[in-house]
């Protein structure tokens, strides 16, 4: 069979040719693309825009489908660096464009890895908050879009099994410190071992007290031999900071030292002096004269956000108010994030939390109610305005005791700030509101309370005294501005860090404020009652209810006329020497409550003791008068929780003895409770018997004829029977004499039952004699009164006979 011709063309390849080609046509255009990096020098090239920078195409048509176009300063001179492979410094102004600056060489030193999913982890970019990571996710999928890689956001929140899962196929991750420690100790999937480069956005705060340990153990897992990028708005040149990231001479690029200050210059900036107690309603005239502005307010502690923005939303303001802290769940925090982002006027109240790095479109004013624990935090809050070369303002409210240190500190950082006044018709008054809302609600005024006590640690902890000082606060005057009756006492703890307090997680935040022992540095054991005893400032007579029970009451309190719900013991006569000789006896803090009605006074010695004078069932057992007793079938009174003493057992005999005596006496009322229950059995099986018997009778036509039915006698007393059966209803009520009964003589009549069918006519009777049946209704028509005894039997075997 002759062979056929071959039909394919000279010039066709294969397609193994042709994938070989396309191979070799890639290295070609990656060893160009990294050919142009390395001559690239952007001291002498021209980086105003991004199509100068030797980038590759796809990062290229991403960065220009996101409407990028022309570099900042931070990024024209961080990229073309970290594209050659060093290690970055960065420090930039506050809203110059940091993330792109990292992201693009992310990008380009995967591509010219040409990374795939099989080759594990390849980038690892660290952001200190939630809302900061889901920021840079956000940019990261814009500008990636052509690329291949696969990217994840890992910040908690969510089950740590589902993030395990599909952390073993990304190429790049945004995350926390916590939250990735956490799947480098448990997540056996994730590879990290060929991990190019590592990036730390705000380095300054991961590298902190709080993220301390975190970055260490985090670090561990990590290549030594990495591309590390460090990019901040207030950078540090620690030695210490830059051995324990394992980086080898990195290039430092701080674009701000040359000009005149770390914040943009297109932020006003303003500070006034106001005294802590009327904080509250400068801030409330503020929003009340900004309504058409987005405001962003800073607090110093989550429980002054959630006690400020319960205030202002029960006032009413006129804008949307927003808040956020970091104890909010996940779900919650992004929900308030997005609605904030996209409003046009509106108020939101928050910490720290998204103090850094966190970009809200068009915000128009920053308030820090509480001023800032140092440079570097005033710098990245107001930051949060003023973005991307955009207009800002920004206002700083200081007690007078801080003005002059935090002026100083400004300065030093050449931080131009000016000072402003409050318009005598722009101020606004809502301490009596504030007291009128804490009296009427109990859980704000717990809230108060905690607010109170959270700022005032707060001040406690700072390390620069020079600004804050708690000794020249008003305090009694800040807690009158929270609704409060008085300033709530609060123990300090020594020797805590400001900045490893607030960056701890919360249930090392429980675990530090339970009680220490002073002498053996062990913790005590806190029981749900001594919980309950320390719930304070959660009622308005919760004090007085306190004062009650521990039986004392403060000095001026009872030389007080206006307190009359105090209560006074009077001891008279023997019971004071009673009690003066039980309190010799006693440990101290002992208390003894005479006239309570029991043989023997109350001692209330501790905290179970205390607990029992608000329980009625233990006071009744205390006076003697809570002895219960239940009858048994014989009618014999006991108790029925009263034991049988032991001398008292041993008497009736052993325990087999006991036992068997018991259950021949139960089997014995077990048989007699059979005989008589087999017998009423019985008899109800005859007379069922004897009734059905009756009844087929009946209706066979087998009843007895009236000839042979008794007959009734006169009786010895002369009482005629035919004139009782006369007397006697024959139709509804109506007697055989024709009156009507519904006079006197009216007799009542038990209901009848309900029919089963609710009407009955001819047809019935019709259909029931085609079928054979008997009818079931019957009319029987007396044409003649009965006069006679024979004549009412006649009547009678005509109604039962058929």
């Amino acid at each position: 069979m002759p062979s056929r011709p071959d039909k394919r063309r000279p010039h066709q390849k294969p397609k193994q040719d042709a994938k070989s080609l396309k191979r070799k046509r890639e290295q070609v255009s990656l060893d160009q693309l990294q050919d142009a990096v390395d001559q690239f020098d952007p001291k002498t090239a021209d980086t105003t825009k991004f199509s100068n920078l030797p980038l590759s195409s796809p990062t290229a048509s991403g960065i220009e489908a996101s409407h990028f176009q022309a570099p900042t300063d931070i990024q024209a001179r961080a990229i073309p660096e970290a594209l050659k492979g060093r290690d970055i410094l960065g420090a930039a102004k506050t809203g110059s464009g940091k993330t792109l600056a990292f992201l693009v060489p992310v990008l380009e030193k995967l591509y010219r890895a040409r990374w795939t999913e099989y080759d594990g982890l390849g980038a690892l970019i660290i952001s200190p908050t939630r809302e900061l990571a889901v920021q840079t996710f956000q940019v990261l999928t814009k500008i990636g879009r052509f690329h291949s890689f696969s990217a994840g956001l890992v910040i908690g929140g969510k089950s740590l099994k589902e993030e395990a899962e599909r952390l073993g196929r990304m190429s790049i991750l945004v995350c926390t410190p916590g939250r990735m420690l956490q799947h480098l100790d448990s997540t056996s999937g994730l590879q990290v071992d060929n991990l190019q480069i590592l990036v730390l956005d705000e380095a300054d705060r991961i590298m902190d007290m709080g993220f301390k340990s975190a970055v260490d153990a985090l670090v561990e897992h990590l290549p030594k031999e990495r591309q590390t990028l460090l990019f901040s708005a207030t950078q540090s040149r620690k030695v210490s900071d830059l051995s324990r990231l394992s980086l080898k001479d990195p290039e430092y690029i701080a674009v701000h030292e040359s000009a005149a200050a770390s914040t943009p210059e297109s932020l006003q900036q303003h500070y006034l002096v106001t005294p802590l107690a009327s904080k509250l309603n400068t801030l409330y005239g503020f929003i009340k004269a900004n309504l058409k502005s987005k405001i962003l307010v800073f607090f110093s502690s989550g429980k002054q956000v959630r006690f400020a923005f319960e205030t202002m939303r029960h006032l009413r303001p006129g804008v949307p108010l927003y808040h956020l802290l970091g104890a909010q769940k996940q779900a919650q925090r992004m929900q308030i994030t997005s609605s904030y982002a996209a409003s046009k006027q509106a108020c939101l109240f928050a910490t720290d939390v998204v103090a850094r790095g966190v970009d809200f479109p068009s915000v128009d004013w920053v308030v820090q109610v509480d001023a800032p624990e140092d440079v570097d935090t005033y710098i990245h809050r107001v930051g949060r305005t003023a973005r991307f070369n955009k207009d800002g303002k920004a206002v700083l409210f200081l007690d007078p005791s801080e003005e002059e240190g935090m002026l100083k500190r400004l300065e030093s950082k050449k931080i131009p700030i000016k000072r402003v006044n409050v318009r005598e018709n722009k101020k606004q008054a809502i301490d009596e509101s504030i007291q009128s809302m804490v009296f009427r609600d109990p859980a704000l005024k717990y809230l108060a309370s905690k607010a109170f006590i959270s700022y005032v640690r707060s001040i406690h902890l700072q390390r620069d005294k020079e600004i804050f000082n708690l000794k020249s606060l008003d305090l009694e005057a800040y807690a009158a501005c929270l609704g409060l009756p008085g300033a709530p006492i609060i123990h300090f703890d020594k020797g805590e860090d400001v900045k490893k307090l607030k960056n701890m997680s919360r249930a090392a935040l429980s675990d530090s404020d339970s009680d220490f022992d002073s002498e053996k540095k062990k913790r005590k054991v806190r029981t749900k009652t001594d919980k309950m005893f320390e719930r304070t400032n959660q009622d308005v007579l919760t004090d007085h209810y306190t004062k009650l029970i521990d039986g004392t009451t403060d000095r001026a309190a009872e030389d007080s006329e206006d307190d009359f719900l105090a209560v006074k013991r009077v001891i008279e006569g023997d019971d004071f020497d009673t009690v003066a000789d039980a309190k010799t006896t006693l440990p101290s803090g002992t208390k003894i409550i005479q006239g309570l009605g029991g043989e023997e006074p109350f001692i209330v010695d501790s905290k179970r003791r205390e607990k029992m004078l608000k329980s009625k069932k233990q006071m009744l057992k205390f006076k003697g008068k809570g002895d219960h007793i239940v009858f048994d079938d014989e009618g014999t009174a006991h108790h029925p929780y009263r034991i049988q003493g032991e001398e008292d057992f041993k008497r009736d005999g052993s325990a087999e003895a006991q036992r068997q005596k018991f259950v021949e006496g139960e089997t014995a009322k077990v048989k007699e409770a059979d005989i008589s229950d087999k017998a009423l059995a019985k008899e109800k099986r005859r007379e069922k018997k004897e009734r059905r018997k009756i009844r087929e009778a009946m209706e066979d036509g087998l009843a007895p004829a009236a000839s042979t039915m008794p007959r009734l006698e006169t009786p010895d007393d002369g009482e005629d029977p035919l004139a009782f059966l006369a007397s006697l209803p024959v139709n509804n009520g109506v007697h055989n004499d024709g009156g009507d009964s519904s006079g006197e003589e009216e007799v009542e009549q038990r209901p009848r039952k309900k029919a089963k069918k609710w009407f009955e006519d001819d047809s019935d009777d019709e259909k029931n004699r085609k079928k054979g049946k008997k009818s079931k209704s019957k009319v029987i028509e007396i044409t003649e009164e009965p006069d006679t005894l024979e004549d009412y039997e006649a009547l009678a075997a005509g109604l039962l006979d058929d």
